[in-house]
């Protein structure tokens, strides 16, 4: 064997020796290795879990948003339902007003010639051809009060009544006499009409003071 084959071989000796005598040198490369590996692989985990927490941050906003305007909706409805029910009560009330004061205005179109039926009662008949006369405007004059009293007309004659404002219209006063009272009506002069609770037209009358 020649010298330079012997230090060759001591050379691989001596350098197989190093490397089982320094084994913690090369497991510690390798942890770094694998250290390093990791945090490589867990830097994303973590991105990924911010991205998640991001994403349902604005799913979450999202959804109490639409929960806001749901809210708003349905506020919004309920307002229009009290407004339509609301609606509904007054067209009722005032379709119940109209049917029930419906022959006001036809009543106050014939106390005209109801007043001049009154007159030509007033006026005694002296013979058979005034008498028929008579009884024919007497028949009328029924007739129309019938008529008025089925739209719920009454008469209004308060003679001899005390005296109330709602009711009556005084024309004048006049001393109280015998057998009167005060603040009694002790003539009238024109009838009054009344529909239901509404006042067509007082009565006028003359009240003793």
């Amino acid at each position: 064997m020649t010298e330079n084959q012997m230090n060759h071989d001591e050379e691989i000796t001596l350098n197989e020796n190093q490397e089982v005598s320094h084994p913690e040198a090369s497991n510690h490369s390798t942890d770094e290795d694998v250290l390093t590996e990791a945090e490589v692989e867990i830097i994303p985990e973590d991105d990924k879990t911010e991205d998640s927490a991001e994403e349902i941050q604005s799913e979450a906003v999202d959804i109490q948003a639409y929960e806001d305007k749901i809210d708003q909706l349905e506020d919004h409805n309920l307002r229009l339902q009290a407004e339509i029910a609301n609606m509904q009560r007054s067209n009722s009330r005032e379709r119940s007003e109209a049917a029930k004061y419906r022959s006001q205005s036809l009543a106050k179109k014939l106390l005209d010639a109801i007043d001049n039926l009154e007159r030509a009662l007033a006026v005694k008949a002296d013979n058979e051809e005034a008498l028929a006369i008579h009884k024919g405007v007497e028949m009328v004059y029924q007739q129309i009060l019938a008529a008025f009293k089925e739209e719920k007309i009454e008469v209004i004659d308060p003679l001899n009544e005390p005296f109330d404002p709602n009711f009556h219209q005084a024309v004048t006063t006049q001393p109280v006499q015998e057998g009167q009272q005060a603040d009694h009506v002790v003539q009238v002069l024109q009838k009054g009409y009344i529909l239901d609770d509404r006042i067509i037209r007082p009565a006028m009358v003359i009240v003793s003071a």
